[in-house]
């Protein structure tokens, strides 16, 4: 079905003229005129829905460069944009939101790190102050480190120094008593000497704990204030801006970004004074003009132009040698005059010797060497023992126990006996083992001189390390 019978709804008088084959009849003007107003409407509603679907889109593009980090998107007022890639953590950007109790003029969270690195560093300074000690940087970063647990440098000593500039007074002092091995008495160090009321004629007064409360309370206020210019610039820059007496401001601006402001500079510190160093004779002329007279002057000008002629450009210089020999250097033939050369060779010869053995000695003979050059000290010390227990034998674990105890280097017992036993393999006639039963006893000679027991073991360890 086409045409205009197409168009007529089921159950009207159209329709059903239509089926009993007459025509239909003609339109009204109610019917044209509620026409007109349906296409209408859904014109409009087909625009406003074309232009939701925009405006949704120019949002989610925005958001997406804001996400990536693009320029040119724009922060809501009052939240500046942060640096790019280095977006500071939420707990740190909404620290003051989260704070409880009633809105006021709190501190961003950096400032009150800050504000706690100056009540952990007045502590430390003060303890060093009251016991006359010199507090130094290193003294004062350990000690604010350990408090805090957190970092603390350099520039956070000159952010307390911005805030608070009449709080300590610093200096580059050296000589300064330190028990560092990497700080020398002669190095430069930066200290801190805390600034107090004194009157004159008086001893150093003590950094006591109202005096401590009252400089964390001035830091403090230093810190709103700073805050303070940074709303106050905040309060200018709106349409229309706003003017509030300081004395009547009790919160900030819901639209201000407290935790939004920015670092403190840190102020300069003392730095070590830079040394000249002179490094040519003309230099060291020079510096001395003023303090010699003219006729050694002009010695001197004489000497440094003989000295300067032959290390000129022009002419060729000796070689030196680019690192120092690694053999010691040869001894003279003069300080070898009248001295026999077949002793010098057989000298020779011997070291030779000496060193092919330490080349090629294996482990087992190395171990038995240092062994030897242990029994000396060892025989002493057994015959200690025995003297100390007044008995003709004890038992092997009794002595090597006794030993172990007064030998100056740790041996455990089981190494102990190894020696006691290459002792009585090297000297029988002065040491003796005896195996009762399950058990080793050890007998001594004790009328034996000591001073011979001795000088044996050296001779005994002298041609081991020959062989």
């Amino acid at each position: 079905v086409s045409g205009p019978d197409a168009l007529a709804a089921p159950g009207s008088p159209e329709q059903a003229a239509v089926s009993a084959g007459q025509p239909p009849p003609p339109a009204t003007q109610e019917d044209k005129a509620s026409s007109k107003v349906t296409l209408a409407e859904l014109k409009s509603c087909l625009q406003r829905a074309r232009e939701l679907g925009a405006r949704a889109q120019e949002l989610t593009a925005g958001a997406q460069r804001k996400a990536a980090g693009e320029p040119g998107v724009t922060e809501p007022e009052g939240q500046p944009a942060g640096p790019r890639g280095e977006e500071a953590p939420a707990y740190q950007r909404f620290h003051a939101l989260a704070l409880p109790g009633p809105p006021g003029l709190v501190l961003p969270y950096k400032y009150q790190v800050l504000a706690e690195m100056f009540r952990s560093m007045d502590t430390v300074v003060g303890m060093l102050h009251n016991r006359s000690e010199t507090a130094t940087f290193a003294k004062v970063k350990q000690g604010v480190q350990d408090m805090m647990r957190k970092r603390f440098e350099e520039r956070n000593v000159g952010q307390i120094r911005a805030v608070y500039p009449t709080s300590y007074r610093f200096r580059q002092e050296r000589n300064v008593p330190t028990f560092k091995d990497g700080v020398k008495r002669s190095d430069y160090q930066l200290t801190i000497e805390p600034l107090l009321d004194q009157e004159p004629g008086s001893t150093a007064p003590h950094l006591t704990a109202s005096h401590l409360l009252r400089r964390r309370q001035v830091f403090g206020q230093n810190l709103v204030e700073r805050v303070r210019e940074h709303h106050r610039a905040f309060l200018a820059s709106l349409n229309p801006p706003v003017v509030v007496p300081e004395d009547q401001l009790t919160r900030w601006h819901p639209r201000f970004n407290v935790d939004g402001v920015p670092d403190i500079e840190p102020a300069e510190l003392p730095q070590p004074p830079t040394t000249e160093k002179l490094a040519t004779a003309q230099e060291v002329l020079a510096r001395a003009r003023s303090l010699m007279s003219p006729r050694m002057e002009k010695a001197l000008s004489d000497l440094a132009l003989r000295t300067a002629k032959p290390s000129s450009p022009g002419s060729p210089g000796p070689a030196l040698p680019a690192t120092p020999p690694a053999t010691p250097p040869a001894v003279s033939p003069a300080a070898l005059k009248g001295v026999s050369q077949d002793l010098l060779q057989r000298i020779r010869c011997k070291e030779a010797q000496k060193q092919l053995a330490q080349m090629t000695r294996p482990p087992e003979r190395e171990q038995r060497l240092q062994r030897l050059e242990r029994l000396p000290e060892l025989a002493r010390l057994l015959r200690g023992v025995f003297v100390s227990e007044r008995k003709p034998a004890l038992p092997m674990e009794v002595a090597c126990a006794r030993m172990a105890g007064s030998y100056h280097a740790a041996m455990s017992p089981g190494e102990m006996e190894t020696h006691v036993r290459l002792l009585a393999e090297l000297l029988p006639d002065w040491l003796s083992l005896h195996r009762i039963r399950s058990d080793t006893y050890v007998k001594l000679d004790k009328v034996a001189e000591l001073a011979g027991v001795l000088a044996q073991l050296a001779r005994l360890a002298r041609a081991e390390a020959a062989l």
